[in-house]
């Protein structure tokens, strides 16, 4: 299987402004991310931003980095770019890892990629997870996904999706999503061409303009835990003691 894994990092964060150059037991978060992509299959790893103390950083790890605008608007965004400075085939599989996720396993990088590879008809893969809590379900910080018969996604909610005539809520009956996609890289293109959705709007969930104008998202139960997204002081120091014990 051939990809390639962009990366999208940017310097600014609300929450925790510089956290791309955070330090995790040695060595900077954006190059713990790298290091995790750098096992999966993939052909190629590329680091995508718009601030020249992460390109300074990346390079001297021996990372390949591309420096984009600093006036997109979203993630999606800075990854049409990088494909067009990489001069990326239509065809080419694209997954994108964020650049807080240090902790990402390599076999569910794959497996996104495979949901695409084994399927010609959809230009666009995610994953999803179960719940561990009834109150993850009633958590609007925490998108659900419903999928057809056939793995495809019918929609993403911050709501609790599908909702229970009966009142009874089975853990079970719901899938978490996981927020890591891939694409083919001409859809990129296209998905940045759309008008943004109404439903899209009211969710605040980029994704949903895909299935307003009636693409479809592969969608598989992931292969293994996610692991802690860093947006956070605590999410940060929760990353340092797992990697300082080796879990």
């Amino acid at each position: 299987m051939s990809y390639t894994i962009i990366i999208p990092a940017r310097y600014a964060s609300t929450r925790l402004p510089g956290k791309a150059l955070l330090d995790i037991a040695g060595k900077t978060m954006i190059q713990r991310v790298f290091e995790q992509a750098t096992q999966c299959k993939a052909n190629r790893v590329v680091i995508a931003t718009d601030d020249q103390r992460i390109v300074d950083t990346v390079q001297a790890f021996g990372g390949e980095v591309c420096l984009t605008a600093s006036t997109h608007e979203s993630g999606t965004e800075r990854l049409a770019e990088v494909v067009d400075k990489l001069s990326l085939d239509d065809n080419e599989i694209i997954v994108n890892i964020q650049g807080d996720e240090p902790l990402i396993p390599p076999c569910i990088v794959d497996q996104v990629a495979e949901l695409l590879e084994n399927d010609l008809e959809v230009p666009m893969a995610t994953l999803a997870g179960d719940f561990i809590s009834f109150g993850q379900i009633q958590d609007p910080n925490v998108v659900k996904v419903v999928c057809d018969h056939y793995g495809r996604a019918l929609y993403f909610s911050r709501a609790p999706i599908p909702y229970s005539r009966n009142g009874e809520w089975p853990r079970d009956a719901f899938l978490k999503h996981i927020g890591i996609y891939s694409y083919r890289a001409g859809f990129i293109h296209k998905y940045i061409s759309m008008q943004p959705s109404p439903i899209e709007q009211y969710e605040k969930l980029e994704q949903l303009r895909v299935l307003w104008y009636g693409y479809k998202i592969n969608v598989a139960k992931a292969l293994a835990d996610p692991g802690y997204g860093v947006d956070t002081q605590e999410d940060i120091e929760k990353v340092r003691e797992i990697i300082k014990q080796g879990l």
